[in-house]
């Protein structure tokens, strides 16, 4: 391990004018208001970073650096992650609509859509240059309709193993999530017990599951049974189940205490239980998705239009349809046809009909339009905002152009404006929680989501007095106000409103060992520690002993304690020199911060995880895994 670690490069200090200091640092944001992500008080400090990590925050006022913001009455807060993302590849290389809003981040594939190789799309995206960094999710929509077809019929013993090996695959080549959108065709058609059959190879991986919740005609279009739907696969899979654009619709508007109150049983229970909500009180999708019956849509959009024409179904579609606008949606004047420029109401009157499906039903014979959908109540989506374990993401992403929705533009800002600083429903350091650790505690991430050092420099900027959305439905494409700059992995991408050009985004990829979890509670005393000889797997490296004693009193910072790893050969060390956030789970724990070796007093930023029992090594031992940046090495713990 030694001899890896000793192979990687120093970092050349800038030369500066003689008599001054030379910079050690690359970049300071310097005097802002730091809400590190964590739920903690905020507090008044300055943040250095040497590469892509955060290696210093506090009073910087004796460091240099190459480079310098003064974010002084400004906050500076982890990059924003938005786990929820349907991001085009040309809008990944410039994303200006996310970078406005202060995503760093954002997780590829949602609702179960997503290529069959996401390795491959994640290097093509890579290659092609990121204005932010990309995550992906293998969706079961996909494998299912890739093996399956788009008939509802029942999967082979030998199709099934297809869908299983698809789903391995991608986990293995690094997939953060097994999103799924069962409210979606033909996923709709799977069974609740062939959906966990396909995604059963997932419970290993301590992965997690996004559903679009199924809202099924037979429960009378309840929200409530869709989420206790997701919540079942996922406590069945072994997955945590994330309840994804969370909602409360139709005639249990209002009625979203019950739900959320189900979802926090279930946490209570051992089955940890989160979901992902955006501010807004319509959705947006293809107008037949969640609006045509399932049976009529079986076959694809041929073979709906040929049940069109025939009119017993289509009588009997569009009495189904008028039914299922009643028990999901706000109504015919809530449905904005995207491209048109009229709602279904509109639509009915230019129509001559008194029933919003006859009028969908004529669209749809011409057309496969998207549209606006309204669907929520405000009480219901400020209960969703608030509660614990719901993330705040955009069901957007990066995109060159409007896509009709404002969330693709207004999103963290308009909960950052409107539910923070005007209405007061979440407290700053609550909402930034909720945009930046949590996500990242979600699906998984260990270096990214905390301002802390060790951790990845993704930083946002912005002025709490002025932050705020501007879209509108009428104009989806108006960009957000209030946030400053953001940095991506060490470098200025945004830069006083305006974008740099930088393309300093990575192609981001899940290993074992970083499992979905719940986030641990700033609140909460924790402990870790492990001793042992570490014996690298599978590399021939030098077995090194490690002594591990690390704390985080209840509510502080940062950890503190010893961590060191010695060479029993030659004596040299490798210790901790300043922690960062340490977060535990009951069989699992990681802490970020910074090392040095002794003999040659050379300093790395790391993250180390460890595992009680790794179940991707023979034997299930201890393991632990030490990241510093640029070297990565696994090894068992005796």
């Amino acid at each position: 391990m030694f001899a890896r670690l000793a192979a990687l490069t120093a970092l050349a200090l800038l030369a500066s004018p003689a008599g001054q200091p030379q910079p050690d640092l690359d970049l300071i944001i310097r005097h802002g208001t730091i809400v590190d992500g964590s739920g903690g008080r905020r507090f008044t400090g300055d943040v250095g970073v040497r590469g892509d990590r955060i290696v210093a925050i506090g009073n910087l006022a004796t460091r240099r650096a190459a480079r310098e913001i003064d974010a002084r009455g400004l906050m500076v807060t982890p990059g924003f992650i938005n786990l929820h993302s349907h991001a085009t590849a040309p809008g990944l290389r410039v994303a200006e609509n996310m970078l406005s809003q202060g995503v760093t981040t954002e997780i590829l594939n949602a609702d179960g859509s997503s290529p069959l190789d996401i390795k491959a799309q994640l290097q093509m995206l890579d290659t092609a240059g990121l204005a932010l960094n990309a995550g992906a999710a293998i969706g079961f929509n996909s494998v299912w309709s890739s093996v399956v077809g788009a008939t509802d019929r029942r999967p082979t013993a030998d199709e099934m193993a297809k869908m299983q090996g698809l789903i391995q695959s991608n986990l293995e080549a690094g997939a953060y999530a097994v999103s799924s959108g069962l409210d979606y065709k033909p996923g709709f058609f799977a069974t609740e017990a062939e959906v966990v059959q396909v995604v059963s190879p997932a419970r290993k991986w301590r992965t997690n599951f996004p559903n679009h919740d199924r809202v099924l005609p037979e429960t009378r279009y309840s929200a409530r049974a869709a989420v206790q739907e997701t919540m079942r696969i996922g406590e069945q899979a072994g997955m945590v189940p994330v309840i994804t654009h969370m909602k409360v619709s139709g005639r249990e508007r209002t009625q979203g205490h019950v739900v959320l109150g189900e979802m926090a049983a279930y946490t209570k229970r051992g089955v940890y239980t989160a979901a992902d909500v955006y501010p807004y009180l319509s959705g947006m999708t293809g107008l037949a998705d969640l609006t045509i019956p399932g049976w009529a849509q079986n076959g694809g959009p041929i073979e709906m239009r040929k049940r069109f024409a025939d009119p017993e179904q289509r009588k009997r579609i569009i009495a189904e349809t008028d039914e299922t606008m009643l028990g999901r949606f706000t109504g015919p004047q809530g449905v904005l046809v995207l491209g048109t420029g009229k709602t279904l109401a509109d639509f009915m009157t230019e129509f001559g009909t008194t029933s919003p499906a006859d009028a969908l039903v004529r669209i749809l014979e011409k057309s496969s339009p998207r549209a606006i959908l309204g669907f929520g109540d405000e009480s219901d989506l400020v209960k969703i905002l608030k509660f614990p374990s719901a993330a705040v993401s955009c069901d957007c992403g990066a995109t060159n152009g409007s896509t009709g929705h404002p969330r693709n533009f207004g999103t963290f800002p308009r909960v950052l404006g409107r539910y923070v600083r005007e209405q007061k429903h979440l407290t700053w350091e609550e909402a930034i929680r909720k945009m930046t650790a949590l996500p990242a505690t979600i699906v998984g991430m260990v270096d990214r989501g905390y301002l802390a050092v060790g951790m990845h420099a993704d930083i946002t900027v912005f002025d709490t007095a002025t932050v705020i959305d501007h879209a509108t439905f009428e104009s989806p494409g108006l960009k957000s106000e209030g946030i400053r700059h953001v940095v991506v992995n060490g470098t200025v991408t945004y830069r006083d409103g305006q974008l740099t050009g930088e393309k300093a985004g990575r192609a981001l990829y899940r290993a074992s060992w970083m499992p979905s979890r719940p986030m641990t509670a700033h609140a909460a005393q924790r402990r870790l520690a492990a001793a042992g000889l570490a014996t690298p797997i599978g590399d021939g490296g030098v077995p090194l002993r490690l002594s591990m004693t690390l704390s985080q009193a209840a509510g502080t910072r940062r950890a503190t304690g010893v961590l060191r790893l010695t060479d029993p050969a030659s004596g040299d060390v490798m210790e901790a020199t300043t922690l960062g956030v340490l977060q535990v789970g009951s069989r699992w724990g990681s802490v970020s911060g910074l090392m040095k070796r002794r003999s040659s007093g050379e300093e790395r930023p790391f993250v180390l995880t460890y595992e009680r029992a790794d179940p991707f090594v023979d034997g299930s031992p201890q393991t632990v895994t030490l990241s510093t940046g640029t070297d990565l090495v696994r090894a068992t713990l005796k």
